[in-house]
């Protein structure tokens, strides 16, 4: 399995450069990042770091290497602006050394215009510069990417609320393909751990971690698996392992793949997003017109707005028309492989991360997926 290292490592180890030759350490090529709760450090490259604005700020900049040909953060410029504000020696609360601050590139939530940065990612800045803050100091960091904006044009953020850039959201140091074999044995693994001890044969299948962030704020009775893109094969092993039923819990954008017979749902492999829904919006019998407009739509949320500007009820019956496909070709899908009964069940979210449709399955479910 093809893997490199996640963005929150590389954000680290140029925040560190910056931190350190702020204080009066003479540059380095490399840091060697500390991950939490592990003893390996990790080495990365570092590209050039300096003092701005008259010796009270320094910059510290590196690209990231995630060591995934797709990954749209591979080669991504990093800056990292560091700066020291004296604060009182009485603080009791260390990790308030460290303001994170959004620069330009870097997304932030929509509704609160908070840095979109994951707990993982907070703790690897504190285990890497925590211990070289001067005492009596906290430090200002700011993270800026220069392509950050432009790049986010080409993600899903804006579906989950996160605007004006990338999200800093690695879960762990190491990153692998989402598109390789590799990570559907590792999903497969955690699949057999996961129902080994879960009596009813149930399990809820997530793609991506804006929908594990989702499913994590929800009261499951069930467990939960982020498959990645490897969903169709993921759901014939979950049939070869007598799984009574699998509840397919996503985002439209995603999920719709799955109506159009597109079980591998990488968009380097294949989109068609756009037509999948026009073929259901042909089957609804919507207006010549409407069914053109549709077609020229770059993304399924514009589409969607568009057809509830049109007729929300409509709106509605199509993408409830897409719910029921989605568990229909899922279940024809899994039956080209293994004959089974395993009962598959969808249950779909919008940008707003509303839940809004389920299938005729996902029906008897979508009681669980009470959201806070």
């Amino acid at each position: 399995m093809k893997k490199g290292f996640s963005l929150p490592i590389w954000v680290a180890g140029a925040a560190r450069s910056a931190l350190k030759k702020l204080i009066g350490f003479s540059f380095d090529n490399f840091e060697l990042i500390k991950i939490p709760n592990e003893t390996k450090e990790i080495k990365i490259e570092i590209h050039s770091v300096g003092l701005i604005k008259g010796d009270s700020h320094s910059l510290g900049i590196t690209f990231a290497k995630s060591g995934l040909d797709l990954d749209i953060t591979q080669n991504l410029e990093i800056w990292t602006i560091a700066s020291l504000e004296k604060i009182s020696l009485n603080n009791p609360n260390k990790t308030n050394q460290i303001n994170i601050i959004a620069g330009s590139g870097v997304g932030i939530k929509e509704n609160t215009s908070e840095i979109c940065i994951s707990d993982f990612a907070k703790e690897v800045l504190c285990a890497n510069l925590l211990d070289i803050i001067p005492e009596g100091f906290k430090l200002n960091l700011e993270i800026i990417f220069p392509n950050g904006e432009f790049l986010a044009e080409r993600t899903s953020n804006k579906s989950f609320g996160i605007v004006d850039g990338l999200s800093i959201i690695g879960t762990s140091a190491e990153t692998y393909s989402s598109a390789s074999p590799g990570q559907l044995e590792k999903a497969k693994t955690k699949l057999a751990k996961l129902i080994k001890n879960d009596s009813q044969g149930k399990v809820v299948f997530v793609i991506g971690q804006n929908g594990l962030n989702l499913a994590k704020t929800c009261n499951f009775k069930f467990p939960i698996i982020k498959v990645g893109n490897w969903i169709g094969p993921l759901i014939v092993d979950a049939a070869i392992k007598n799984v009574k039923t699998v509840i397919l819990f996503g985002y439209h954008g995603k999920l719709i793949k799955l109506a159009g017979g597109i079980f591998h749902t990488h968009n380097h492999l294949a989109d068609g997003r756009i037509e999948i829904l026009v073929y259901l919006a042909v089957q609804e019998k919507l207006p010549p017109e409407i069914i053109v407009k549709l077609s020229h739509l770059n993304t399924l949320e514009d589409a969607l707005l568009f057809l509830e500007r049109f007729n929300k009820s409509i709106a509605d019956k199509l993408f409830q028309n897409l719910s029921n496909t989605i568990e229909k070709r899922s279940f024809a899908y899994v039956n080209r492989y293994v004959t089974t009964d395993m009962e598959i069940a969808a249950i779909i979210f919008d940008r707003k991360r509303e839940i809004r449709w389920a299938g005729i399955n996902g029906k008897d479910y979508i009681s669980y997926f009470q959201c806070d």
